[in-house]
């Protein structure tokens, strides 16, 4: 049986099925996303979204969805579903689902009456084209299908509504047609296999409604647009395979088209399957040299600090180096002209905060654990030093190094950690001053780049940094301890952040600490008591004030709570490195029923991979972004530390 399958049972249960999403990506910035009975619930679900670059750095809805309808003697059977105004639901194809299989690629089997129709979905790498394969498995009859686009051509982020301007417009092509409504925005291809008929019937579905917008406090309907539709017989046994591009394709490859992309598909039947097709998603190569890591789907762009957190995992502990060497060149590219108070010629977003040098280290460190550290001192000693250099003379325009050997950052009126909601401007959590995990990862920073001096045959410079970092040791211990065991959040003059977060867990997670085994110990009881859930650690003690655990409501309220007691899992996968180290196998069991936590998401939300959060208190519903890189990256991660920890002789 498959990792990811649901039986009919669920399928036709609403409340069951339209929290189930289903993510599929090109690696080139384009995906197809709905839930898995296709009824569209958020206004980034489509069938076919892709980047348009000649109008902004967003993505572009083009086809939203298609029904798909099964006509037998005159009768028609739409397998198609759609919310509309008044929790109405049409055409209620969902009640023909008899399974759903997500092996190696999303599968849907329908069956109307005698008929046993199957839909094969995937989307081809690198390539702005989606193809979906129908095949009639069992039919006592005569069958004729017939296919409705309903067309969007807009932002992710608006809606679209019937209008005088949008083209009706459509020129036929080999087996299909090319469309495009508004000027500016790419044609859309829609081609098939098999010769057809296009029925041109122009019209608007108006009053779509989407709730998960409408749970997020935003407008949430929009009229969509069907140009008309395609028929054609379909036999016993046939498959035909339908393709939505921006380009044409002969009609004639698109069988052995789809048969080879179902080849080069790795299956998901195990947790550990699922979450590298997951980091594979993330894969966002433009096609110029350059080779990115989106922070998540379906909002996010490529940020620095969650590319440099998230490269390890998603690539290390799945044995492909190589991607981790071609993303590090396009990112350490954008990092060098960050340093030299250059323009970004790479499109990578918050370079400019404070911790992301550091966050470059940690990654690099990572790398040497896994290609050895004289390789890693060959390919990115430089960097390492050039960045340890730039922090020391000064070059970051908001990070000093003071002369009690911690780094100093302001964050009163702009957010520059990864705390970094704001409302009205201004930062929710406005931490500033000395700040726990800058210090952390700057202490680690100093004794990983002596490491790889000294490798280098570098003495004076290893001596001289091992000297900064154990002043940074010293400092750290007596700014950030307090008498209660845990670590201040951030301390700026005499003001100390006595809430109790996550962010302390770094100073033991991370391979060179400035505690003491004891003061680790300290910490990681803390941070287990108060802030560890089974999908990862809050970002607030439900102790400390303003705990806000529920991450709902209106886009204010929203940011009020993303921070204040939400449960992050990429937070989860440092502290079970910070488990592992300090307990070695006797925590294993442990990290191992920690971990069944986030296996639980893979038939819960985004099927196959991890939510960017949940809520803080029970039962820790997913929120936010379907697909989030950081999370996937740690527990792969995770994963990769306890195969490691298990086989220690």
């Amino acid at each position: 049986m498959s990792y990811l399958r649901f039986e009919k049972a669920l399928m036709t249960n609403l409340e069951e099925s339209l929290s189930r999403e289903l993510l599929r990506t090109n690696r080139s910035g384009a995906y197809s996303c709905s839930t898995i009975v296709d009824c569209n619930t958020r206004k980034y679900h489509g069938l076919f979204v892709v980047p348009v670059p000649e109008l902004d750095d967003e993505n572009y809805v083009l086809l939203s969805s298609m029904d798909v309808t099964v006509i037998q003697h005159g009768a028609e059977f739409n397998l198609g579903l759609h919310k509309y105004q008044g929790n109405n639901y049409s055409p209620k194809g969902h009640k023909y689902i008899r399974e759903f299989d997500c092996d190696k690629v999303p599968t849907t089997l329908y069956r109307v009456g005698g008929v046993l129709l199957k839909k094969e979905v995937v989307f081809q790498h690198h390539e702005d084209r989606l193809l979906i394969r129908y095949t009639l498995v069992d039919a006592h009859s005569a069958t004729t299908v017939r296919f409705k686009p309903f067309l969007a051509f807009r932002s992710v982020r608006q809606f679209t509504h019937e209008n005088g301007t949008a083209s009706r417009e459509y020129h036929l092509v080999d087996n299909g047609i090319k469309t495009r409504m508004y000027a500016g925005y790419p044609e859309l291809y829609m081609q098939f296999s098999k010769k057809n008929e296009f029925v041109f019937s122009p019209d608007w579905y108006r009053g779509v409604e989407y709730p998960k917008e409408q749970e997020r406090g935003y407008a949430s309907n929009e009229d969509l647009y069907v140009p008309g539709y395609f028929e054609m017989n379909i036999k016993k046994g046939e498959s035909i395979v339908f393709a939505a591009s921006t380009s044409e394709i002969k009609s004639s490859g698109l069988k052995k088209l789809f048969d080879k992309e179902v080849d080069t598909r790795s299956p998901r039947d195990n947790f550990f399957h699922c979450l590298v097709n997951a980091a594979h998603q993330f894969h966002n190569s433009k096609g110029d040299g350059e080779d990115y890591l989106l922070a998540g789907y379906p909002w996010f762009k490529c940020r620095a600090r969650d590319t440099f957190i998230s490269l390890p995992g998603l690539t290390l502990s799945i044995g492909e180096q190589d991607y981790f060497e071609e993303v590090m060149k396009t990112a350490e590219k954008g990092l060098r002209e960050f340093m030299e108070g250059k323009p970004l010629s790479v499109k990578i977003y918050e370079m400019e905060h404070p911790d992301v040098p550091l966050w470059a280290i940690w990654a690099v460190q990572q790398y040497a654990k896994t290609a050895g550290e004289a390789a890693c001192m060959e390919k990115y000693g430089r960097l390492v030093a050039d960045i340890v250099n730039f922090v020391i003379e000064g070059g970051h325009p908001n990070m000093r190094l003071d002369e009690n050997g911690l780094v100093y950052s302001d964050g009163r009126h702009k957010a520059v950690t990864w705390m970094n909601s704001s409302v009205n401007g201004n930062p929710v959590v406005p931490r500033t001053g000395y700040i726990v995990e800058f210090n952390a990862l700057w202490f680690n920073a100093l004794k990983f780049a002596a490491k790889l001096a000294a490798i280098a045959g570098n003495e004076e410079t290893a001596t001289a940094l091992e000297t900064r970092a154990e002043l940074c040791k010293s400092s750290f211990v007596s700014t950030f301890l307090n008498d209660y065991g845990y670590l201040f959040d951030y301390v700026d003059g005499n003001m100390m952040d006595w809430s109790v977060r996550p962010n302390m867990i770094f100073a033991v997670a991370l391979d060179y600490s400035p505690l003491s085994q004891d003061q680790k110990k300290g910490v990681l009881d803390v941070c287990t008591r108060e802030l560890l859930t089974p999908k990862g650690l809050r970002s607030l003690s439900p102790k400390s004030g303003g705990y806000n655990p529920m991450y709902v409501g209106s886009q204010i309220q929203r940011d009020y709570a993303y921070h204040q007691g939400t449960a992050w899992p990429w937070l989860g996968g440092f502290y079970m490195e910070a488990c592992l180290k300090l307990y070695k196998r006797t925590r294993l069991s442990f990290i191992e029923r920690q971990m069944v936590g986030y296996e639980d998401e893979m038939t819960l939300n985004c099927i196959g991979t991890i939510p960017e959060l949940s809520d803080g208190n029970p039962p820790f519903r997913a929120r936010g972004a379907m697909s989030f890189a950081m999370n996937v990256a740690e527990i792969l991660r995770t994963l990769d530390l306890l195969e490691k920890y298990t086989y220690i002789k």
